[in-house]
């Protein structure tokens, strides 16, 4: 039986498309022990994961050193066949170094790389998607197909949820929408007044339900607030509820963030509108129902960073205002 260690303590969006990697091994290796690494905050991701063998939460919030060594530690006391280092960061680095494995992999980018057992080049820009960089660490353990995200909520949680807002279940007739209007950068986020708009153009018969995390719940009452419908669910929902949620809608609308992946990981319909940065960078849907809008002004400011920023750089943000809700919706 095979002892695999899986690290990826970045943000929410990495943490569900490193997924990826758990799926591919667990078919090549159906027996094997995966041990994950993630940051606090991103557990709620693999509650009830069917084939984690242990999750360890990194608090990089409160006594960030200190409890990486306490990590360290918990990783020591088993002996790994492979550990896979998904992140280029010093901190991931020590951890991989110190952790006892007979093969370290990780990114040529990584500080401490030149330690690794296997170094595996990292380019962003060349065509190819987040999920298949991902593939690099371990398609010499597998194969070069490209593997998948995948959550792995409850049956029963869409059901639970649909009845709490009043639907009836996952067999209601009542079509409902998500939107996730927030992002971490704003950048990434289409504005305010751009999402006000869309929902005042959506279909009457639809039902929109707005998500995302309880810093977002502001945010999600001014638009609905100013467009005159919707309902504010964010905050309120557990991640794996979030993804259950989304995979019944009549499709997703969201900006280039988590919410993205969490739709290919739970393989429902999405939207995804890309302001500052384009799909060029590995980040696009994964699946035959995802789509992208952006702006078809040409600009040579965009790309204008690989994460965004929390102004626009130039102060003008057209790669955002000038996409038209009516292209998204159609």
């Amino acid at each position: 039986m095979k002892k695999f260690l899986v690290i990826q303590t970045a943000f929410l969006g990495d943490a569900v498309l490193v997924t990826s990697i758990l799926e591919k091994l667990i078919s090549r290796y159906p027996d094997a022990l995966i041990d994950l690494v993630v940051r606090r905050g991103n557990e709620g991701l693999f509650v009830g994961h069917p084939f984690l063998n242990r999750i360890l939460v990194w608090d990089k919030r409160k006594g960030k050193t200190r409890d990486l060594f306490r990590i360290v530690g918990e990783l020591r006391k088993t002996e790994y066949d492979h550990i896979i280092n998904a992140q280029r960061f010093f901190s991931t680095g020590l951890m991989t170094v110190l952790a006892r494995g007979k093969e370290k992999i990780g990114y040529d980018k990584n500080p401490l790389s030149f330690l690794f057992t296997r170094k595996v080049k990292h380019v962003i820009g060349d065509g190819r998607h987040e999920v298949d960089r991902l593939n690099a660490l371990i398609e010499h353990l597998t194969d070069a197909t490209r593997p998948m995200p995948a959550l792995h909520p409850e049956p029963w949680e869409l059901d639970d949820l649909l009845s709490a807002i009043g639907f009836g279940g996952r067999k209601t007739s009542v079509p409902y929408i998500c939107a996730a209007p927030a992002s971490v950068w704003f950048t990434k986020q289409w504005p305010e007044a751009k999402w006000i708009e869309l929902m005042r153009a959506m279909p009457t018969e639809w039902e929109v339900l707005l998500i995302g995390a309880p810093g977002d719940a502001r945010l999600c009452d001014r638009i609905i607030h100013s467009a005159g419908r919707g309902r504010n669910l964010a905050g309120k929902l557990s991640l794996l509820g979030t993804a259950a949620l989304m995979e019944g809608a009549t499709m997703n609308y969201v900006n280039d963030s988590a919410p993205l992946h969490i739709a290919s990981a739970m393989n429902a319909p999405v939207t995804a509108i890309f302001c500052s940065t384009v799909p060029a960078f590995g980040f696009g849907p994964l699946r035959a129902n995802g789509r992208v809008v952006e702006t078809s002004v040409k600009l040579d400011c965009r790309p204008c960073g690989l994460h965004g920023y929390k102004a626009c750089p130039k102060g003008h943000f057209k790669c955002a205002l000038s996409i038209d809700p009516l292209a998204v919706i159609n």
